[in-house]
């Protein structure tokens, strides 16, 4: 008996393919999103994590903060706040801290003959490379005497040396840096490894690095930098580590507004929290769409009562009973948003996977969500399927029978 009202019910469905496609595309499109939104917010956090942990271990980020005006509120960004000599100063008073590297950085235009491009020029010193994980593949990094000279110097990321040197090698040769209508001559002693890093931390390989007492005295004609890269004597130690940055930072300015200070660790739950959030939110954005989707299958059963009532009344007058009827329309709607899920499990994976190869983030589907979305797609056909199979189960056979 169940296996012929099932039959009954998806011959109704194929009767009228056009009208039973239309009915399950809210579906369709709610579970295609879902499961793309969430797969696309996973492989994005998951490129993200692997770039920041591919950056150097425990780092701490000290950056400056900001000055406030009256009543409180932030005017502006500190910018003489934090001196070269404070790195060593640091490292000495926090016996977490295994060493302190000074940090300033420049947007401008880099130019090697008619070959030019926008660039990071990033002042720093030698311990940057372990810091970081960071090393050149040709030539050198900067050094001790760089530094003590202020030398001239410039080491290049491997985007800028493609675009820069498209066939030659570039070691010793000369560019200009643009900055501030002003341009720099460097000669180059060095080209980076290419790193893949993206997202929120900007991408290495665009950017060039030179001593960072070529940039304050010469380039940005300043005391000040902004800001410190640390690193943690190992992860179990790091937010002592940072604990005590806070306490040496306090005590030497004063105020601190003036700084901010992000373990590697805060770091990476701040940007897989925001991940999270923004996944949560338009998964729960595309949700609304299935049930747009059950809308469109309770508009749809209705109708088919409608135009099947004197079908459901000879049904009855041959001896179907209530739960007959009742049990063929809620498998109608059930195989609509059943089928419809299905298909949307399909969408979603081609369009999560297209999304993420444009991205050039990983790949990921995660099992949860399908089997959330899908059984999401069921709830919502037995939910709006529920109210016209029971007023379809309601027709007394006289009445339907004399319908017109």
């Amino acid at each position: 008996m169940i296996f012929e009202v099932f039959t009954i019910a998806l011959k109704s469905l194929q009767a009228n393919k056009l009208r039973t496609f239309l009915s399950m595309l809210g579906i369709i499109i709610g579970v295609g999103a879902v499961i793309a939104i969430v797969s696309i917010g996973t492989g994005a956090q998951k490129q993200v994590t692997s770039n920041i942990s591919s950056l150097g271990s425990n780092l701490i980020e000290i950056s400056q903060g900001f000055s406030r005006g009256r009543g409180g509120s932030v005017s502006s960004q500190s910018t003489d706040v934090f001196t070269l000599e404070m790195a060593d100063a640091i490292e000495a008073s926090c016996p977490d801290v295994k060493q302190v590297i000074p940090s300033a950085q420049s947007q401008g235009l880099l130019i090697k003959g008619e070959n030019n491009l926008q660039a990071s020029l990033i002042g720093t010193e030698a311990a940057y490379q372990e810091i970081n994980d960071y090393y050149p593949k040709q030539g050198k990094f900067i050094d001790q005497v760089d530094i003590e000279t202020a030398g001239n110097i410039i080491i290049l990321g491997s985007e800028l040396v493609e675009e820069l040197f498209p066939a030659a090698n570039p070691l010793g040769e000369r560019v200009n840096f643009n900055y501030q209508n002003h341009t720099f001559l460097f000669t180059v002693v060095g080209v980076m490894e290419e790193k893949s890093t993206g997202g929120p931390l900007g991408d290495l390989n665009d950017q060039a690095y030179i001593p960072i007492t070529t940039y304050l005295n010469k380039l940005a004609n300043t005391n000040y930098v902004s800001g410190f890269k640390a690193q943690a004597e190992s992860s179990q130690v790091a937010s002592k580590a940072v604990s005590q940055i806070e306490y040496f930072l306090t005590q030497r300015i004063g105020n601190q507004d003036e700084f901010r200070i992000m373990s590697q660790d805060q770091i990476l739950d701040t940007i897989t929290g925001v991940t999270k959030s923004l996944s949560l939110m338009l998964g729960g954005i595309a949700a609304i769409s299935l049930v747009v989707g059950g809308i469109g299958i309770m508009n749809i059963m209705l109708v088919s009562v409608t135009e099947r009532t004197r079908e459901i009344g000879i049904r009855k007058a041959l001896g179907a009973k209530k739960r007959d009827i009742l049990a063929q329309f809620m498998i109608e709607s059930l195989s609509l948003s059943g089928t419809g899920g299905v298909l949307g499990i399909g969408l979603g994976y081609g369009g999560g996977y297209i999304i993420s190869k444009v991205g050039g983030w990983p790949f990921v589907i995660s099992p949860l969500s399908v089997v959330i979305a899908f059984s999401f797609s069921l709830l919502i056909g037995l939910f709006f399927g529920i109210y016209p199979a029971l007023k379809a189960a309601k027709l007394e056979p006289v009445d339907a029978l004399s319908y017109e």
